[in-house]
């Protein structure tokens, strides 16, 4: 029998840093000792530790994941009258930093299975103008990049990943920020990978791009005081180094606690009327920074009020696609150009996961889940019976 515990929070930075707790007090004890707070050992350190783990030569930390896509674009030379293809279901830094640099970013649909953009769609979009590729490996699902590399090769694109929410996945037994051009990962607390505060990396093999990315964070100066190019001040701090630094170290043990935390709502929703279950690409390997069912028939809204009825937490990525966001309205999008990522937008939510997360807990959002198709439907299942629901 199903017992209601406790609120279930949509994810729990709180319970995971109980685990390496010790540790990192430790560590954010010796920097402040040290009085070197910005730069130094223990960034270059990360950096390197990163690179390794990735499988780049080079990685290059910065402040957040935002300056990240921003600096990774600038360094390539992205500008005005330059168009970026990107995908219109992700959150909004993807094609704010296309759009700060003056240059224009182009919408591609989703491929409805993996929320990731629709590579058959991507050649549609091409023109003279286009400059680069931003795929985005969403939720944590790595994006085809055979397929993309090869549409790149053919066309002469520049591709950068945007691997915010997928440090740790894999395309074919390769790190995602080792298969296109340039690789921009996010820090941010609740990422696979994330720190007690902002933070990002820039990770890439080309040893020409990495010289540039150093120079732009640091106010576009290769030799203090002298100014080569406009930057800016992105540059991550000592004691999220460190902190990072030790959660490296645990970032498998957790992205394969997530995996089974994935397939346990496989194993009990994948069969549910009305719910359909996110999918893996054969090839690819997820990490789930976030577990994305959809909701059919309109009744997204109504679900997710239930869920929080019976403690369950959830979040929806996104309410609105990026191209009818009031801001792109110049772009001329119109409401139906892209309709899957419309769609996604409708039905999509995001169910508790955290590589804490109990089977007690997990339970009670696949019961709570379960439980309003059956309501509807007035079909008991075996499924349901099978852990204890009643």
């Amino acid at each position: 029998m199903i017992q209601i515990v406790n609120s279930i929070p949509a994810f729990d930075i709180k319970k995971q840093y109980t685990t390496i707790k010790a540790e990192v007090s430790a560590a954010v004890l010796e920097v402040l000792a040290s009085g070197r707070y910005i730069g130094g050992s223990l960034v270059e350190g990360f950096e390197q530790q990163f690179a390794a783990y990735t499988g780049v030569s080079e990685c290059i930390a910065c402040n957040s994941g935002t300056d990240a896509l921003y600096l990774a674009l600038k360094a390539s030379n992205i500008g005005a009258g330059d168009e970026v293809i990107t995908t219109p279901f992700t959150f909004f830094a993807t094609a704010e930093v296309i759009s700060s640099l003056g240059a224009k970013p182009v919408f591609v649909d989703i491929d409805a299975t993996t929320f990731n953009l629709d590579l058959a769609q991507v050649a549609v979009a091409i023109t003279p103008k286009t400059k680069a590729i931003m795929p985005v490996h969403l939720f944590g699902q790595p994006v085809d990049m055979t397929a993309l590399m090869d549409i790149a090769k053919t066309h002469n694109f520049v591709v950068i990943e945007d691997c915010a929410q997928s440090t740790g996945s894999s395309w074919r037994g390769q790190k995602v920020g080792s298969l296109g051009h340039i690789g921009c990962f996010s820090f941010y607390p609740t990422k696979n990978l994330g720190g007690c505060g902002d933070g990002g990396a820039i990770t890439t093999n080309d040893p020409v791009i990495a010289a540039k990315l150093r120079m732009l964070k640091e106010h576009g100066q290769k030799t203090r005081y002298i100014h080569e190019e406009i930057g800016v001040n992105s540059r991550l701090d000592a004691i999220q180094a460190a902190i990072l630094q030790i959660k490296l170290r645990y970032l498998d043990i957790w992205n394969h606690q997530r995996r089974i935390v994935a397939a346990r709502y496989d194993q009990f929703l994948s069969q549910v009327p009305g719910i359909v279950t996110p999918q893996e690409l054969a090839g690819g390997m997820g990490v789930w920074n976030q577990y994305t069912i959809r909701i059919l028939g309109e009744k997204r809204n109504w679900v997710r009020s239930q869920l929080q009825e019976q403690g369950v937490n959830t979040m929806i990525y996104y309410p609105r696609p990026l191209h009818l966001q009031p801001v792109y309205a110049s772009l001329g999008y119109e409401v139906g150009q892209l309709p899957v990522a419309e769609q996604a937008c409708d039905q999509v939510l995001s169910l508790p996961m955290f590589p804490e997360l109990s089977e007690e807990q997990q339970d009670q959002v696949i019961f709570s889940l379960k439980n309003f198709r059956i309501q509807e439907s007035g079909v008991r299942s075996q499924e349901s019976e099978s852990i204890g629901w009643s």
